[in-house]
């Protein structure tokens, strides 16, 4: 897990930091993953309750897991699509972009799942075979996203650089499939006034409209007692998309 760290909480400035400090506890396991430029970094793997527990006291707030499992870290579990509004866009047309998106991958046999992001955007998931590198899964991403703004330009967007993104449309960001990328996990407390929660939704929920002020720390629980763990079924899916076919 990557740690995004706020010591002075969630008005003061955060810092990411990769390597697990030391001393740490001994209960603590770490994943050492070689990356481009030579260095090796240990990172800590949070697992359990205990390891939780020791990143938060670290004074992390939301959490950034890896897509790809440390045995082999070049071998993402999950594809996925991060959908963020531009400047002037509602979280409307998020919602709206986010069924385009799991529309397109129907089409293509493709089973996927949304939670919200917690901040201003929604998450769509997919867990495929694991066996396309990271890079590979990232070229299939960067296509479907491109693929997606030519049909439907009034919406989505995949411009990638800020100065020509357009305004009032929703970004399908592949990028964030990129090796050694990632994205808060689902139920991360986001740094929020509001306590918002990243929190996974039918999509049904998604067709009706949800707001995410609706998922905070305070009724989240809750939910969760009501509906149950809407994340689990993609975990034990994991194997199922074999996304070689397209590649």
């Amino acid at each position: 897990m990557v740690m995004k760290r706020y010591p002075n909480g969630i008005a003061g400035e955060f810092f990411f930091m990769k390597r697990a400090p030391s001393p740490r506890p001994s209960s603590i396991p770490i994943c050492s993953i070689k990356h481009h430029s030579g260095n090796v970094i240990d990172f800590p793997i949070v697992q359990d309750l205990s390891s939780l527990l020791w990143v938060v006291n670290l004074g992390c707030i939301d959490l950034n897991p890896w897509y790809a499992r440390c045995d082999d870290i070049d071998r993402p579990d999950y594809l996925h699509f991060d959908l963020d509004p531009t400047e002037g866009a509602s979280f409307g047309q998020v919602l709206e972009t986010a069924l385009i998106v799991r529309d397109a991958l129907a089409s293509l046999k493709i089973k996927s799942y949304a939670k919200t992001t917690g901040s201003r955007g929604i998450h769509v998931y997919v867990p495929i075979v694991r066996g396309p590198l990271q890079k590979q899964v990232w070229a299939f991403a960067k296509d479907f996203s491109k693929e997606l703004a030519l049909r439907n330009p009034k919406i989505v967007t995949a411009e990638y650089r800020i100065a020509k993104r357009p305004s009032r449309r929703v970004l399908a960001d592949y990028n964030q499939n990129a090796w050694n990328r990632t994205l808060a996990s689902v139920y991360s407390v986001r740094p929020k006034p509001a306590a918002t929660v990243s929190t996974p939704l039918t999509w049904e929920e998604v067709e009706r409209g949800v707001r995410m002020a609706d998922f905070t720390m305070q009724n989240v629980p809750q939910r969760l007692r009501k509906v149950g763990d809407l994340w689990k079924p993609l975990l034990s899916e994991r194997g199922r998309v074999n996304l070689g076919r397209f590649l």
